[in-house]
């Protein structure tokens, strides 16, 4: 069992997290009152897990909870928007626990409070949000540290979190100051991988720490950029009508398969209905050969201004 450390609050996606594990990737917070937002414990759930889940089974959803299981890391109960259980097995490496902390359950602990998560990247630019969405491979989090590059600042690298103001216009919640990039990026930007930590069990891809380059405040999201690679030779970009945007907010919605088990298909469609009346959504295309990174970043900068 890993060891636990004196519970301290941490800040990440908008809410205050009282952690069992230490997560080095977030800030730290000393103000907060009363209790967190979401608990983060340590405890055994191996007898849960064989009452509740079928032997051929790695994830199950029961009511408000999601439980699931990585065979060699833990096993993750996640529960009322406030509550996360890890039971990680002997000798698991904390980084993966980590990764999946902050990733699958974060992901589902924001759709049980109903704040939209969407899969991918998101900058800062001019005191508004741009969020670059895609497949995995397309070039998120390469596009978003060209931006970097360029002197902007990051909200969110992999999980967005979608919320509204008081006028009903969605905004970005800073998420934490983190990229992964994988090595090509790292070569291309001129950055030294042996500087970095490689994310568990892939050689080739780093956590890269952006304390510098990230805002900690919440921004209006003025538009979607899906990043699409195309067999072409040339960047382009075109304006995806508001119908079809709705369709393209569900496909990039983080764990988007968690949304039909917990009941939330017609919240979620009346969310993102609310997110087209207030913003723009772009196909934005790049050859699938060659770094275009900064080509790309100069068609978004034109595009908005």
């Amino acid at each position: 069992m890993i060891k636990t450390q004196e519970r301290v609050i941490f800040q990440a996606f908008g809410l205050s997290i009282r952690s069992d594990l230490h997560l080095p990737e977030l800030s730290l917070i000393s103000d907060i009152q009363g209790d967190a937002d979401v608990e983060v414990v340590i405890a055994d759930l191996s007898k849960l897990w064989s009452e509740l889940v079928p032997d051929n089974q790695s994830i199950l959803f029961h009511e408000d909870k999601v439980i699931f299981r990585v065979y060699d890391t833990a096993i993750f109960l996640i529960q009322d928007g406030n509550r996360i259980t890890i039971s990680p097995v002997n000798h698991a490496e904390e980084s993966k626990i980590r990764l999946y902390l902050l990733g699958t359950c974060m992901g589902a602990i924001l759709m049980q409070r109903r704040i939209l998560p969407l899969h991918g990247s998101a900058i800062a630019i001019d005191g508004k949000a741009y969020a670059i969405v895609g497949h995995s491979g397309a070039g998120k989090s390469t596009l978003a540290s060209a931006f970097i590059n360029h002197g902007y600042s990051l909200l969110s690298d992999d999980v967005i979190p979608i919320t509204f103001d008081s006028s009903d216009k969605p905004m970005v919640t800073p998420a934490y100051p983190q990229q992964k990039l994988w090595q090509e990026s790292l070569t291309h930007f001129g950055m030294e991988a042996s500087h970095y930590d490689p994310i568990f069990q892939r050689e080739t891809k780093y956590t890269i720490p952006v304390p510098a380059n990230f805002t900690t405040e919440t921004l209006p999201l003025a538009a979607v950029f899906e990043l699409v690679k195309y067999d072409g030779e040339q960047v382009s970009i075109q304006q995806i009508p508001k119908l079809t945007g709705l369709s393209r907010l569900f496909y990039h919605t983080y764990r988007q398969s968690f949304l039909a088990p917990l009941g939330l298909m017609d919240w979620h469609f009346t969310t993102s209905a609310r997110m087209v009346e207030h913003m723009d959504i772009y196909q934005l295309n790049r050859p699938t050969n060659g770094f275009t990174a900064h080509q790309l970043v100069s068609l978004i900068l034109d595009t908005i201004h």
